[in-house]
């Protein structure tokens, strides 16, 4: 796509032959086209096939996938492509479109990507700059580049094209996509979670969001130079992880709590036994000793599923050193409080909030969606026994996700959770670009945590909390 993005000069006209009838003779008129000129590639980038390359398009395809069925045997897509691209100049002739280089090389992609990959955003995908990308029907589909959201020039031919797309993805999983079952989750082969919703419930067409996996696991390093966090903030978590304290990662959609988990996962010792339970599996522990597992949805007749609660009574029976949840929606966060109560010290997991004190408000409410009654104060000495450590991150207005507060739980004073804040972030300024200037500072508090960092044979220095 990026190579027509600037295109200046107009493409060659696109014409198809129209048989001509033999008329009477009479005076000879003014030439005119045969057909009207098409602009292919328009201002945004964006390809306009011409009408008549639908049909053609769905015979070349067809007949493109029967000729990799008998060469499947030779290789992937790069290796196939010099010997179907004659096959599909041959069908354009026999088809009697005329297309120019442009056209013809974008149509041949498109075809191939059809084939191999992921339809007309696999452009998207393959591109290290885009995070995300969003399907809002056939005609719209924007990206997240470097925090921000950007329309992007591809689109799709029809919804049909969207469906086969998401179909592709879920097929392999076991999953289903349809009117009875109109919604889906799913992953990538390489670990992009993936939600799609079709009509009914989308008004809009088949909608398809996909959040890219990183191919290199992020690492504390690049948060630092990212200005995510600080030096001494992240000596202090590296601290808490090794020292088995439990952690919280809260935040908002999109504002970096997997990876947060993905960095402070990065800090555990190789020699523990850790279980990780997901909703879709993409947290990249790089530890040698690692159970990975994954809730099951419900098969066509609507059984077999297994959520994310049976994981977490299971993975206690797999003698787990650490349990790493990647993230709590519902009852299972009560199982995952009993768990961090009952000797699973180092415990991770994130949930959805906007404060650290919301985060413990939240766990409240789902405790109470587990169905087991207990009294507002026994949950709440449960929360205030339990967690430890609580990473607020979030999304700025500029793009740029950074930890904003880093707060420790101390127990309760009353029927109240007490805490205290021990890192901040302070917001100086906004530059000319529009980015968002600040710092992750200490509060000048000392953790009650620091005991147990010390009794871990760490030894942090003393001004690192201010």
């Amino acid at each position: 796509m990026q190579l027509f993005a600037n295109r200046t000069a107009k493409p060659e006209r696109s014409l198809i032959p129209q048989p001509v009838e033999k008329q009477p003779a009479a005076p000879t008129p003014a030439p005119q086209p045969t057909s009207p000129p098409v602009e292919a590639f328009n201002a945004d980038g964006s390809y306009t096939p011409p009408p008549e390359f639908k049909q053609v398009r769905e015979e070349i395809q067809q007949f493109l996938i029967d000729e990799v069925k008998s060469l499947s045997e030779l290789g992937g897509p790069a290796r196939l492509r010099p010997m179907l691209e004659p096959i599909f100049n041959k069908s354009l002739a026999d088809a009697h479109l005329v297309l120019n280089r442009a056209e013809r090389t974008y149509l041949f992609d498109m075809l191939l990507a059809d084939i191999f990959g992921f339809g007309p955003i696999q452009p998207l995908l393959d591109r290290d700059d885009i995070s995300e990308v969003m399907v809002n029907g056939p005609n719209q589909v924007y990206v997240e580049q470097k925090g921000q959201l950007v329309l992007s020039p591809v689109k799709f031919v029809d919804d049909a094209q969207v469906l086969q797309v998401i179909e592709r993805i879920v097929t392999p999983l076991g999953r289903r996509i349809d009117e009875a079952s109109p919604m889906v989750d799913a992953r990538l082969p390489d670990g992009s979670r993936v939600n799609a919703i079709i009509p009914p419930l989308s008004l809009v067409g088949p909608c398809l969001t996909i959040r890219k996996f990183r191919k290199d696991p992020m690492k504390i390093d690049d948060l630092i130079r990212f200005g995510s966090v600080t030096p001494s903030f992240a000596e202090f978590i590296r601290a808490c992880v090794i020292a088995k304290l439990n952690i919280i990662v809260s935040g908002g959609t999109g504002s970096g709590k997997t990876t947060m988990l993905n960095v402070l996962s990065s800090f555990i010792p190789a020699d523990d036994r850790v279980v990780t339970i997901e909703d879709a599996a993409e947290l990249q522990l790089q530890q040698p000793h690692v159970v990975r597992l994954e809730k099951r949805p419900a098969n066509v007749e609507g059984k077999g599923e297994v959520g994310i609660r049976n994981l977490v009574v299971n993975s206690l029976r797999m003698r787990p050193d650490r349990i790493v949840i990647g993230e709590v929606r519902g009852g299972e966060a009560l199982d995952m409080l009993q768990a961090m109560n009952t000797g699973h010290d180092g415990s991770l997991t994130t949930l959805h909030a906007n404060t650290a004190r919301e985060s413990l408000n939240r766990i409240e409410t789902m405790v109470m969606m587990s169905g087991v009654e207990l009294p507002l104060r026994a949950i709440r000495q449960q929360i205030a026994a339990a967690v430890d450590m609580i990473i607020q991150v979030q999304r700025l207005r500029d793009g740029s996700r950074r930890v904003i507060q880093c707060a420790e739980v101390l127990g309760m004073e009353g029927d109240t959770i007490v805490m205290q804040d021990l890192f901040v972030f302070e917001q100086t300024g906004i530059r000319e670009d529009g980015k968002i200037t600040g710092e992750l500072r200490p509060t000048g508090l000392r953790p009650r945590a620091a005991e147990k960092i010390a009794h871990a044979g760490i030894t942090l220095p003393a001004n690192i909390f201010g």
